[in-house]
């Protein structure tokens, strides 16, 4: 592959469709990186909540696939390349990639967040037999059985609403006093009678020979130990965003995000960068479909003017 365009978005969720799709739509041609399927971990999601024109929501395998229609029918070009890094190339930005590189004008990273890691013995030896990130995939074989789901965000909260509807018991496991995410996730939380929450609990293992028996959990406050008897864990202790790309280009805060201002613009000229990778997300699918439409519009007036910043 080598090629230019534009615009070039790297990423393939929902901010980066829709920065495509704008980009596309304000007459730029445009190409996306997707590093893989268009719509990555959303697409696991059984019901996106909170975007306009879905008022009983929307799976993700739904609404991506959606997006991607949309942006391909306004000339869009997919790639499924993975950019490995960026680097300047006169005026432009050269992203390169194991199957070749590509030249733009703009670019917008838009590569969003991949879920945290526990840390603890077991998981990674028993991920796909019995340790998941995708309740909507799994939760259907564990019927009768008893899942632990770990974290109190609008993830772990999605996934043990999706689990009660398969399962006997979910058990959910949260470090801190209560529940961060959404509230109206918490109060069906809350009032599920097949949900349990358990506050001020750590994994420290997840056990089993050939699939997940148990998990020893660890008290907070009081160092305790103890076991709890489960066929599946969902861990979605926080996300970590998926900046190394531009780690030696941007600057980061100190969380790895991408530092930007109000318009999305980074220091570095012509880059934007849009969705949960930027600082300041506020990690909703609405915010992420308008931050890469903002991003575009930001991209494409820096390509009409030559200015970076953009005058007030």
């Amino acid at each position: 592959m080598s090629d230019e365009c534009d615009i070039l978005v790297v990423g393939g969720g929902l901010a980066a469709m829709s920065a495509a799709l704008t980009s596309a739509r304000l007459g730029r041609s445009t190409s996306i990186l997707t590093g893989g399927v268009p719509g990555g971990e959303l697409l696991s999601i059984e019901k996106i909540e909170g975007v306009p024109g879905f008022p009983d929501g929307i799976p993700g395998y739904d609404l991506c696939p959606i997006t991607q229609e949309q942006a391909d029918a306004v000339g869009v070009q997919f790639l499924s390349a993975t950019g490995d890094a960026i680097v300047a190339n006169g005026d432009r930005w050269r992203v390169t990639s194991a199957e070749g590189d590509i030249d733009a004008r703009a670019v917008i990273i838009a590569t969003g967040t991949a879920i945290a890691k526990l840390d603890v013995p077991g998981e990674e030896r028993l991920f796909g037999k019995g340790v998941s990130h995708c309740a909507s995939c799994d939760g259907p074989l564990l019927r009768n059985r008893i899942a632990v789901v770990v974290g109190g965000g609008d993830s772990a909260m999605q996934e043990a609403l999706t689990l009660a509807d398969h399962v006997s018991k979910v058990v959910l496991l949260e470090r801190g006093d209560a529940l961060t995410g959404q509230e109206t996730y918490r109060e069906r939380i809350l009032s599920n009678p097949r949900i349990e929450p358990h506050f001020g609990k750590v994994v420290t293992e997840i056990v089993g020979d050939d699939g997940v028996t148990h998990v020893r959990v660890r008290d907070v406050a009081s160092g305790s130990e103890s076991e709890i008897e489960t066929a599946a864990v969902f861990a979605f202790p926080g996300l970590v965003p998926n900046s190394d790309l531009v780690r030696d280009l941007l600057p980061l805060d100190e969380t790895g995000r991408i530092r930007v201002d109000p318009a999305l613009r980074t220091p570095a000229r012509g880059i934007c960068a849009a969705g949960n990778v930027r600082q300041g997300s506020p990690h909703r699918a609405a915010a992420a479909m308008g931050d890469g439409a903002a991003a575009a519009v930001a991209a494409d007036l820096y390509l009409a003017t030559g200015e970076w910043p953009l005058p007030s």
